[in-house]
């Protein structure tokens, strides 16, 4: 009996579908040879009826013989690409166990694929990812060297690692270098998901982003000018140009945004009016702005006042270039800026609020580091604050505490 003929069987019992799957593992796959035709098709129902359990039992009825490895990996991948990451990922981690050499490019691509799927929103549990996966980068071929150098370097990035970030891009640029030097014709039937060029620019965007951010300014203004400038770039179709501007448009941002990180109060005007004429850019510009306000003690009440905070806040993200997990970042350290910004100039009422955000949302994603900032700006302010704040504050902190106590409890596997 195939899986379509027990789903034809179960719907006119008006039973739900896969109702009998852990029976018919139990009484035809597991009492015969094992049969390629009959446990895909059963792989998909049990991903479709979300019968995990049964995926993993299927898949260890196959694991004996090697030759099923390399069409679990194609089921994997097909789930993965179809954003089914509870199911490929039971399928990229018993592959990657199957295989028997650790130079394995399929290995090393269950690994990268596994290092996608797991990240998620706890900062701490990321940063421990993106480290076991950077021992398999190399065994990549090198065209998915870039995209996984590209993710593993957002990821730091997103953590604000900016040691590893310099370290992951600097890979990047050099195999991103030597690929587009080799030119189109090698490796024809590689496909990367952007033009080949846009990962030797992000390379310079990505170091022009760590040296601002550990304060060095010329190094900063001199990457972002190797991305500003692209008339080294060969390609000239429509997609090329779509990237070619973009870039442009980072790079006037982030050399008047690295201005103002410097000191440079001169570039406010020409940053305020960028915002408004790149909507996708607020949240990140203003972050930006107010970062440099509590830097140098700048007033910056005229451009706050241009833009509804909220609107800000809750705007839709799903169309953006950059990462779920890179905005929630953001959003936290948006929060925290306002509250300092805020409290240092005396509107408490406004500050709290968003120090409370902050720590609500620095909890949510286990971002300790943003946690820590909080509760010293709490402290510091604490004779600002009503009882019901302080409350407010401390049954988070010892959320907080009790979480924490929790992950130190839980046994190594």
């Amino acid at each position: 009996m195939s899986i379509d003929q027990l789903d034809l069987i179960t719907e006119a019992m008006g039973l739900p579908r896969g109702h009998f799957y852990d029976q018919y593992y139990e009484e035809v796959l597991t009492e015969s040879t094992p049969d390629w035709r009959r446990i895909r098709p059963f792989l998909y129902g049990c991903e479709e009826v979300g019968n995990l359990n049964g995926i993993q039992k299927a898949v260890q009825l196959l694991l004996d013989n090697l030759m099923y490895a390399p069409l679990l990996f194609e089921v994997a991948e097909d789930f993965y690409n179809n954003g089914k990451k509870n199911a490929a990922i039971i399928l990229y981690e018993n592959v990657a166990l199957s295989e028997k050499s650790q130079h394995s490019e399929r290995l090393a691509l269950c690994q990268y694929r596994l290092f996608m799927c797991k990240l998620g929103d706890d900062q701490s549990k990321n940063y421990q990812t993106a480290l076991q996966f950077e021992f398999f980068v190399d065994r990549l071929n090198e065209y998915d060297q870039l995209d996984a150098l590209k993710d593993l370097a957002n990821t730091y990035r997103s953590l604000r690692c900016w040691d590893k970030v310099e370290e992951v891009t600097r890979k990047l640029n050099y195999v991103a270098k030597v690929l587009y030097q080799k030119g189109p014709k090698y490796f024809n039937d590689r496909q990367t998901s952007r033009p080949l060029f846009v990962y030797l620019a992000y390379s310079y965007l990505l170091l022009g982003n760590v040296y601002e951010n550990t304060r060095n300014y010329e190094k900063a203004l001199h990457y972002i000018e190797k991305y500003a400038n692209l008339d080294w770039v060969k390609e000239d179709d429509i997609d090329s140009e779509y990237w070619k501007e973009k870039f442009q448009k980072w790079a006037k941002m982030n050399a008047l945004e690295t201005r103002l990180s410097s000191g440079d109060l001169s570039v406010l005007p020409s940053y305020s009016f960028y915002i408004e004429d790149n909507e996708d850019e607020v949240l990140l510009s203003l972050l930006n702005i107010l970062e440099s306000a509590n830097r140098h003690n700048f007033n910056v009440d005229s451009v706050l006042q241009r833009f509804e905070i909220p609107a800000v806040t809750q705007q839709d993200f799903s169309k953006s270039v950059y990462s779920e997990k890179t905005i929630k970042e953001r959003l936290t350290r948006f929060y925290y800026e306002l509250a300092h910004y805020y409290l240092v100039n005396g509107e408490s009422n406004s500050g709290v609020g968003y120090l409370i955000n902050c720590l609500e949302k620095s909890a949510s994603i286990n971002e300790k580091n943003c946690i820590i900032r909080c509760v010293g700006l709490f402290e510091r302010y604490r004779d600002h604050f009503d009882s019901v704040t302080i409350q407010t504050y401390q049954k988070i902190i010892a959320e907080v505490y009790k979480n924490e106590k929790k992950i130190d409890s839980t046994p190594v596997t």
